[in-house]
């Protein structure tokens, strides 16, 4: 039989990065990537906060101070390149009624430093979770991802074939941390770019 393409839908698309952690979106998504019980990720956390390597592990706020943001924004034009920051800094605000205002997101200490620099000095979890904070807080002061989307249709008249797909022209934040995956590089290169 003929076969003809029925419909061909291309559009641009923005994918934004997620606010820093708070304590229950740190809980999932470790419990997500990492297959970490809640009270394991927050034990994790415990020890990084002890050691000086993250900041209070117990809030509900999303907001950065400026020097973090200042820091993150330096640090993203270092390692990922001038492209990947974007001209103003990303605020985000708390949409949780009562949600503790006096503590910042879950972020990494003063010194943001990275976590392949600290890999020797921590255990295997608390490695995995530092990372985890390291790569989400890099992230969110990160520049949007940007593409298109495209859906096709194939029929013969009897048959119908739908497919759908992503191309990713600039990958923006996914450069650092992509949520629900284990390695944005090996989740980007299932994209094409």
């Amino acid at each position: 039989s003929d076969w003809t393409v029925a419909r061909v839908v291309r559009k641009p698309y923005t994918d934004r990065p997620a606010p820093p952690f708070t304590r229950s979106t740190l809980q999932q998504e470790a419990n997500s990537k990492l297959r970490l019980s809640a009270r394991a990720t927050m034990q994790a956390a415990q020890r990084l906060y002890e050691n000086g390597l993250i900041t209070s592990k117990r809030t509900d706020s999303t907001t950065l101070s400026s020097a973090a943001i200042n820091a993150s924004r330096d640090a993203i034009e270092r390692l990922y390149g001038k492209e990947f920051v974007p001209k103003e800094p990303r605020l985000y605000t708390t949409t949780v009624k009562n949600a503790q205002e006096a503590h910042e997101a879950i972020r990494p200490a003063e010194g943001f430093q990275r976590p392949e620099d600290l890999r020797s000095k921590l255990g295997d979890r608390e490695y995995k979770v530092y990372e985890l904070i390291w790569k989400r807080t890099m992230a969110c002061q990160m520049e949007d991802a940007r593409g298109h989307r495209m859906s096709l249709k194939i029929t013969d008249g009897r048959a119908v074939f739908q497919a759908s797909g992503k191309t990713i022209e600039f990958p923006g934040y996914l450069r650092a941390y992509v949520e629900g995956a284990d390695d944005p590089d090996a989740e980007l290169a299932d994209k094409e770019l």
